[in-house]
């Protein structure tokens, strides 16, 4: 296994925070360091986290491992197409779409949350939203919806209109990718996952559950590493 540094971004309205609970202890276990960089403000989001991918490659003695959760799954690999050479694979929690967002249940979903912000303030927009919820889910949502403050509207803009790689594109991605999904997760559907999967040339895809990622949530980045390290013996697919 390549020793490496794992960069890893978070999704749409999400923090570093929540990254860590997901990878840190998954890539420890490899002895693997995690580096978890903060959400860019506003509508730079995308932008800003494709710099710091750039300004970690240039940082780091060896090729990074990019990865992310969502859109920084999304953005993780389109890293990656442009800069083969520096990376050492990527590590792709729930992606949401490929090409085009379009109608994709994720990008649905932050446009009318964007919305919902900017017409009843953050306080209403979070009762409305976390509501029903799974008590992890409305915690993590409050606390990362507030740290974004402001720039929260435009930054689930400009990551539900995104475009994610289209799949003959990632056929030219030709370094190890793990793919995590939850087989129940109907806003990043586990079909998404395998597509992926089957466009990608070296990729494998381990599956888990919302059930087991809300009681323990490096339940999927265990999923995540475990799919890399399969990917990582040529020729290997699951």
């Amino acid at each position: 296994m390549p020793r490496s540094t794992a960069v890893i971004l978070p999704g749409t309205g999400s923090d570093e925070v929540f990254v860590r609970s997901v990878f840190a202890g998954p890539l420890a276990a490899l002895g693997v360091e995690l580096v978890a960089p903060p959400p860019p403000p506003g509508d730079a989001v995308v932008t800003g986290y494709l710099g710091l991918l750039d300004q970690w490659a240039e940082t780091l003695a060896g090729p990074v491992l990019a990865g992310g959760i969502s859109l920084g799954a999304h953005l993780a690999a389109e890293w990656a197409l442009r800069n083969p050479e520096r990376c050492a694979g990527v590590l792709v929690a729930l992606p949401a779409w490929n090409g085009d967002p379009g109608e994709a249940p994720a990008a649905l979903a932050a446009r009318a949350s964007a919305e919902l912000v900017e017409r009843a303030g953050l306080d209403a927009a979070l009762a409305t939203s976390t509501a029903g919820v799974a008590p992890w889910l409305a915690g993590e949502l409050d606390r990362a919806w507030r740290r974004h403050g402001d720039g929260l509207p435009g930054s689930l803009r400009s990551a539900a209109t995104h475009r994610a790689p289209e799949l003959h594109r990632l056929g030219a991605l030709d370094v190890p990718v793990g793919i995590a999904a939850c087989v129940d997760d109907p806003v990043h559907p586990v079909s998404v996952a395998h597509a992926w999967a089957a466009a990608l040339p070296r990729a494998s895809v381990c599956e888990t559950s919302l059930a087991a990622f809300g009681a323990d949530r490096e339940a999927l980045g265990r999923a995540a590493v475990l799919a890399w390290l399969r990917a990582l013996t040529p020729g290997a697919r699951s």
